[in-house]
């Protein structure tokens, strides 16, 4: 994007374009190959893409007039602004001095903005000249200030004698195309970087992939006090590895779910080594089935989360719990079993309509496959569950109740 065309594409005629063809269908945009208003029709197609997902992910941005968006894969690394306002609650309670924040990798600027919130001075780094150029512009909108230099996070550290309070870096999780997750295949490489960062601060926090393996994590990074598992609405968006110089031992690792609006909804928090010395009891299938949130599939408390709320778990590799109890404080969906493995017949009897919400979990089936078996379409209000018990596999009707 040229500087020309930002400026036009902030002007109140183009924004009003925009506004009213918010749901004009892009692809006709780009093939009409032509310009609007003085901006080429690719340009229009990203801003109008921009706007779309902005609606939900970065609402202040949405309804902030001359808001100006990148491409899509620049959109689709950033923080939501539910995780960003997270982050910033996370590390308002673990730092002693908020003078400054330094971004390492800038990029749209969601977290730059949320987390310079705190701070008295915020540095936002970014190699890409459009998208620094972007971030700079939004921000002022925002009323930020912050300082937006055109670097890498290796070129900027060379060069850097000012001591941070916080280094934070999203690496790009994508090579040659490619998506990748292991720290050391992202750029920047955090695990080569984190000494030179800890010459100048205290803390380092770095958001990763929510597919990256915690322990290999854990192996890759020095001092880290904490590992956070964040999911928004029950889908795992990040990994955060909040790391103190001279922290040894073992990390509190906590799991959050939010809602969209970004409220915590649920939160658990534990070490590996409670997970560990957790015991856990099998058993059949009683009156209630839990099913953690994706929070703490993703943390391994399997064991812990049963023994904290007197659970049973059906099968080692089934992370489905169950008790004659209910427990609506437990950090998942909780149902109430209306029939054990039942027959066609009984199904037709409580499933009048042939609907229901089909899932599997370490079954021999897919879902689609059991719901073909079935013979049942999507919807209704009811849930179908299919797992593997310690020595049978079920399928259960059963109505949700959280």
């Amino acid at each position: 994007m040229r500087s020309s065309e930002l400026l036009l594409i902030s002007t109140p005629e183009v924004q009003e374009y925009l506004s009213a063809n918010e749901s004009i269908d892009e692809k006709k945009l780009l093939l009409a190959k032509k310009e609007i208003l003085g901006i080429s029709s690719s340009e229009f197609a990203i801003q109008i893409i921009g706007r779309r997902k902005a609606k939900l992910k970065f609402p202040s941005w949405y309804l902030t007039t001359s808001i100006v968006y990148p491409p899509s894969a620049n959109l689709e690394q950033s923080s939501s602004e539910a995780t960003a306002k997270f982050k910033a609650e996370l590390i308002q309670s673990e730092l002693v001095h908020s003078n400054l924040l330094v971004d390492l990798t800038g990029g749209f600027g969601v977290d730059t903005f949320f987390l310079g919130k705190l701070f008295s001075e915020a540095i936002h780094i970014e190699p890409n000249e459009t998208l620094s150029a972007i971030a700079a512009h939004n921000h002022r909108l925002l009323g930020a200030s912050i300082l937006h230099v055109r670097q890498t996070a290796e070129e900027y550290l060379k060069a850097n004698t000012k001591r941070a309070d916080l280094f934070f870096i999203d690496p790009s999780r994508r090579s040659e195309s490619k998506k990748v997750f292991k720290l050391a295949d992202c750029q920047p490489n955090i695990a080569a970087l984190q000494d030179a960062l800890f010459t100048f601060s205290n803390f380092i926090l770095t958001k990763a992939s929510p597919l990256l393996d915690i322990q290999q994590a854990l192996r890759e990074l020095k001092h880290v006090a904490k590992v956070v598992v964040v999911s928004v609405e029950n889908e795992c968006k990040e990994l955060l590895l909040l790391q103190k110089l001279g922290f040894v031992g073992e990390p509190f690792i906590e799991t959050i779910n939010l809602l969209n609006e970004g409220s915590v909804v649920e939160r658990f928090v534990f070490t590996a080594v409670e997970e560990r010395a957790a015991t856990v009891v099998f058993s059949l299938p009683l009156d209630y089935l839990y099913e953690p949130n994706a929070s703490i599939l993703k943390s391994g408390a399997f064991k812990l989360v049963a023994a904290k709320f007197g659970l049973r778990k059906l099968q080692a590799n089934t992370h489905l719990y169950t008790s004659p109890n209910l427990f609506t404080d437990f950090p998942g969906r909780v149902f109430k079993i209306e029939a054990l493995n039942p027959t066609l017949q009984m199904v037709k009897e409580l499933l009048p309509e042939g609907k229901a919400n089909v899932a599997t979990r370490n079954y021999p089936l897919s879902a689609q496959e059991l719901k073909k078996k079935l013979k049942l379409k999507d919807g209704g209000g009811k849930f179908v569950i299919g797992f593997s018990e310690e020595k049978r596999k079920s399928v259960v009707i059963a109505t949700r109740i959280k």
